[in-house]
């Protein structure tokens, strides 16, 4: 255990990475989501390349125009008054029953925009470069094709290891999937923020890899 960074050093490490990842990108830290991104960035890139197409002002005025066209151009004014900004007086010769009152709704921000593929490669590179230069000043750097000695007396190898890898990774990414997020997303990430679910899925992880531990190391 000499190699491992303590734990006064690796907390506030993980939170400053977390916290900067946002801080940065606009985004919580997670690394199932970037995962999944990546794998599919043919499908990423076409969706950011028709956001980026995408003319906002353009749509609005065409869809004014239509409205102006099917009802009327008072029925476009009412409409925009309704969806105007708190605080906005109405035009003076608009009924006063035809201005809809402002609510929350109205004046709740526009939501962000998706994080650019390029970002989630990026935060994979980082963690596999920031894990190889860590191994390598530890002195822990090894290339190997197996798991260690103790996964193969505990689990399986030689052979069997590979498919038990790949089962183990299908059950594990569907778990995240089935938990909208990873260790990392709602450990990290969510805990810190307080959010319940986030709070109930990490408790789900560690408990059971806390079970399966024991009953791997203590009674198998």
């Amino acid at each position: 255990m000499s190699g491992y960074w303590p734990w006064w050093v690796g907390a506030p490490a993980l939170a400053t990475v977390t916290f900067g990842y946002w801080r940065t990108v606009g985004r919580t830290l997670g690394a199932s989501t970037a995962w999944d991104r990546v794998l599919h960035w043919r499908e990423e890139r076409a969706v950011e390349q028709l956001d980026a197409a995408f003319d906002d002002a353009g749509f609005e005025a065409a869809l004014s125009a239509a409205t102006a066209e099917a009802f009327g151009s008072a029925t476009v004014a009412v409409a925009t008054r309704a969806v105007a900004p708190s605080g906005i007086e109405a035009a003076p010769d608009a009924p006063a029953a035809a201005a809809a009152p402002a609510t929350d709704a109205d004046a709740a921000p526009a939501p962000a925009p998706p994080v650019p593929v390029a970002a989630h490669a990026a935060l994979l590179a980082s963690i596999f470069v920031g894990g190889l230069i860590a191994a390598v000043v530890s002195g822990r750097f090894e290339v190997r094709l197996d798991m260690g000695p103790d996964f193969a007396s505990l689990v399986a190898g030689g052979w069997r290891m590979w498919p038990t890898l790949f089962l183990g990774g299908v059950l594990a990414g569907f778990g995240t999937r089935l938990a909208g997020g990873c260790s990392s997303g709602h450990g990290l990430s969510g805990c810190s923020r307080l959010q319940p679910a986030s709070l109930v899925a990490t408790a789900a992880f560690f408990g059971t890899a806390v079970a399966v531990s024991f009953l791997l190391w203590d009674v198998l």
